[in-house]
């Protein structure tokens, strides 16, 4: 099974930045309850202020699973509405490594 990362870009609402910081922890906390398969999380603020989350999964099946349910988990559709607008979610099978996953 080959480890995938997931690639969501996405601008925040104004003075929602705080929130979406300090809320993040939780999130995560029950993404990963719910979808074991979630390796690592790093979120990133662009250049141009932009976002973008990257999930690291231990294989697609997971990262596509979470993609279409994470918005059943309260803690994650909380966090989703500090979002203004998505860029959509893309998912990349990582081929080389270091460290490895």
């Amino acid at each position: 099974m080959a480890t995938v990362v997931e690639l969501a870009r996405f601008t925040v609402h104004e003075g929602a930045e705080e929130a979406l910081r300090r809320e993040r922890p939780a999130m995560l906390r029950a993404l990963r309850e719910r979808f074991p398969g979630c390796l690592a999380a790093y979120l990133t603020k662009e250049d141009d202020g932009g976002w973008l989350d990257i999930v690291v999964w231990r294989g697609r099946a997971e990262a596509e699973e979470s993609a279409k349910l994470a918005s059943t988990v309260p803690e994650v559709a909380s966090w989703f509405r500090h979002i203004a607008e998505s860029g959509g979610i893309r998912h990349a099978e990582v081929v080389d490594a270091w460290p490895a996953p």
